[in-house]
This record gives C-alpha cells, sequence and structure tokens, in this order.
C-alpha cells in the first residue's frame, strides 16, 4: 500500500498513458489513427475506367475525373461515402489530373482537346485556361506554391517518349505554356510533383517504371537524378509530403509505394483494389491518402503519419514549422 499521500501505482500508469495520449495528439498523431491501412470509402462502380485525378480543395472536398460517365468530375464532400456529379466538361472533353491553387481555382487537364481548364472558386462552369496543339494528350498536373503549373505530356503511341509543360498565369488571367529543355531524353512521362521546398520536380515514366528528379531552372530541367526504379508494374501518379517523400501508385501492383528523397524505399502500402492509378492527400489534417481504383472503380483512403505538401499550402499554418522544411 503506498503511503499517504502517495499516488498508487495504478493512478501512476494512468497519468502516464494520459500524458502519452496528450504527446501524440501534440506531434499530430490521434491515438485512435491506424496508420497505412487501406480501405474502400465510396461504392464500387461510381466512375468509368478512366478514374484519375484525385484533387482536394481546402475544404476538404474530395474532386475525381469521369463521375458515371466520361467528360465529368465526381465531389466527395468531406466525410461523404458516395460521390455527387460536380461539373461537366464540353463535349468531347476529358479530365485527367486536377490540381487546385492558393486561390481555390481549379484546373483540369483535358487529354482529349489538349485543353488546362479552369473553374473559379465558387463556379461550376469551366473555361479554357491554356490550349496548344502541340500536346500529345496532356495527363497529370503539379502546382507550386506561386500557381504555376507543370504538366506531364505523354506520348505512348511509337517512338514512346514524353515531355513536360511549364504554365504561367498572365495578367490577362490565362496560361502561358512552354515545354521544358532538358539534358535528357525523357521517358513517357506520367505522374509528377514538386519538392517541399519548390526547387526539385519528381516525373514517373510508365515505359521505364521509373521515377526521375530534377532541378528547375524556369523552363529548363537540369540535373537528371534517377530517384528509384522497379522491375515490374507500370508506376502512375505520385504525390509528396511535407517531409519529400514520394507517394507513387504502383499500378496492377495492388500498392502505394513511399519513396525516400534519396531513393530509399521505406514502405509499400497494399491498396484494396490491384489497380491504383493515382493519389492526393487531404484531410482535416492533411494526412489523409485519397487513392483513385481503376479496378471496380472506386475511392479508397488511408491515413498516415505526416501531411502532404499540397494541404499545406493550401492552409497555411496548418503543418507549423513543417512548412519551411526544404527537401532535396
Amino acid at each position: 500500500m503506498p503511503a499517504a499521500g502517495q499516488p498508487s501505482l495504478a493512478e501512476l500508469v494512468a497519468t502516464g498513458l494520459v500524458a502519452c495520449a496528450a504527446c501524440l495528439v501534440s506531434l499530430g498523431v490521434a491515438a485512435d489513427d491506424v496508420l497505412f491501412a487501406s480501405k474502400r470509402i465510396t461504392p464500387p462502380g461510381e466512375y468509368t475506367s478512366a478514374i484519375e485525378g484525385p484533387a482536394v480543395d481546402a475544404s476538404g472536398n474530395l474532386y475525381v475525373v469521369n463521375f458515371q460517365r466520361s467528360g465529368t468530375i465526381g465531389q466527395l464532400a468531406a466525410g461523404a461515402s458516395q460521390s455527387q456529379l460536380f461539373a461537366q466538361l464540353p463535349a468531347g472533353s476529358i479530365g485527367n489530373g486536377i490540381r487546385f491553387d492558393r486561390q481555390g481555382r481549379m484546373y483540369i487537364a483535358d487529354y482529349k482537346k489538349h485543353n488546362v481548364w479552369v473553374i473559379e472558386r465558387g463556379e461550376t462552369t469551366p473555361r479554357v485556361y491554356f490550349h496548344s496543339d502541340q500536346f500529345n494528350q496532356p495527363n497529370d498536373l503539379a502546382i507550386a506554391a506561386d500557381g504555376t503549373l507543370y504538366a506531364s505530356d505523354p506520348r505512348f503511341a511509337s517512338p514512346a517518349g514524353g515531355r513536360i509543360w511549364r504554365i504561367t498565369r498572365g495578367t490577362d488571367g490565362t496560361g502561358r505554356g512552354e515545354i521544358m529543355s532538358s539534358t535528357r531524353r525523357l521517358g513517357v512521362t506520367n505522374g509528377l510533383d514538386l519538392s517541399p521546398d519548390g526547387t526539385t520536380l519528381y516525373v514517373s515514366e510508365s515505359n521505364s517504371r521509373q521515377v526521375w528528379a530534377y532541378r528547375l531552372d524556369g523552363g529548363k530541367l537540369l540535373d537528371p537524378r534517377l530517384v528509384r526504379g522497379f522491375s515490374d508494374f507500370e508506376v502512375d501518379g505520385l504525390r509528396t509530403d511535407i517531409d519529400g517523400r514520394i507517394y507513387l501508385a504502383r499500378l496492377s501492383a495492388g500498392k502505394i509505394a513511399i519513396i525516400g528523397a534519396d531513393g530509399s524505399l521505406q514502405r509499400e502500402v497494399p491498396v484494396s483494389g490491384k489497380q491504383p492509378t493515382n493519389l492526393t492527400f487531404g484531410g482535416p489534417d492533411g494526412r489523409t491518402v485519397f487513392v483513385t481504383q481503376k479496378e471496380d472503380r472506386f475511392i479508397e483512403a488511408f491515413r498516415v503519419d505526416r501531411p502532404g505538401r499540397e494541404p499545406c499550402l493550401q492552409m497555411p499554418g496548418m503543418c507549423g514549422d513543417a512548412e519551411t522544411r526544404s527537401s532535396r
């Protein structure tokens, strides 16, 4: 029996558990979080087999292309379990990648009509932001803190290859695009995203099953560096977290690979479907990863330990000092 005035063993244990839980919360890790365990969150068949382009706005709503039919954009409201129609692109246009800027504008890559569309915050009607007949087929998008867009532009037909476009906002509110130069011949460019400090662009290549890093200098892709390659299964969309790790969809492998900026394979997250096409970060703390699944055409999600780069850009202050952390 403890001496008078001294806490019992049970009281000490309870106090320690409370302190531990408080510590976890202060680190941004909720005590009831199960990390890296993916679960389906929408019904199968909501989208077409071209389900792609997941992106989350500052209010936590998720947007995905090709809801029920081609050329549409679906919206999954924060906390909802079923999507609804958000917007319809003009006839003949089919979206792929989606991104949001800090002002809440939505940008959509239209691979059929060679456009990048924009939908202003609070609206649902798209207008052409940038068009070029030189596009092969604009595929995925990445966005910088200043609103600069980077678009992958793959060519799947022989001779296979690809390009990256840099699209900046003109004074009239429309885009100004240029094909970026590179000292390396690019493969079939697919997924892409920036490092947290915005100095490096990561690009996945479908044909080589590799992820490459490039130092950005205006319209130039400099110092090409192989980050990591895989011996099997195609690579698809990718996103970075605030620490510079790369989350990569491995189509047909049924996994999301988490890769360090140094190329180390840190983890592979098994997902519910076998054909993850793309992913994005969201949730109230930026630590939920949403995955689009070509197989059975649904969305799934899993929790992670650190927030994504983009949520930290959209909601300043959410990620604290980590926002200014640089990455290789």
